[in-house]
């Protein structure tokens, strides 16, 4: 029997024209973050943006999502692939599990091959604390090449 998850993602509001494409076929599709799901079913809740910095949209992003059912909250892979990368996404995730009943996942589609590129010529997440929060969206090389 397969399960329901009921998922919200936010989006970094450098994107919020983003119409999601990516986010959405890797949840369709089961890749990048939302592999962890398996045969479960998922149903999208919520998707906005963060508000921008520093996130002003997060504590009532949150509350909308979870009153919508949503029991996992997925941080768009956006926030870390942008230039430069969110500084404030462990807090967000922090925050998050803290004041809703959710799990929170770093990611969303897998880590396109420019952007993995670029941040790796750049040194980005050379910093330990990166490793955490670039795994779920890292998938193979074929995989990150199509959403090039």
């Amino acid at each position: 029997m397969n399960l329901k998850t009921k998922v919200g993602i936010i989006i970094c509001d450098r994107y919020r024209r983003c119409a999601g494409g990516k986010c959405l076929r890797a949840m369709r599709n089961k890749e990048g973050a939302f592999s962890i799901y398996g045969d479960d079913e998922l149903e999208l809740v919520g998707l906005t943006t963060c508000d921008g910095c520093p996130g002003g949209n997060i504590e009532y992003a949150g509350d909308e999502m979870v009153k919508n059912g949503a029991e996992v909250i997925h941080l768009a892979t956006g926030l870390v692939v942008g230039y430069p990368p969110c500084p404030y996404i462990a807090t967000f995730k922090a925050f998050l599990e803290t004041r809703y009943p959710v799990k929170v996942v770093v990611g969303t589609h897998p880590i396109p091959r420019k952007y993995l590129d670029m941040h790796r010529n750049l040194g980005t997440w050379e910093d330990p604390a990166w490793k955490p929060l670039i795994e779920p969206t890292m998938s193979d090389e074929n995989t990150r090449a199509g959403y090039d």
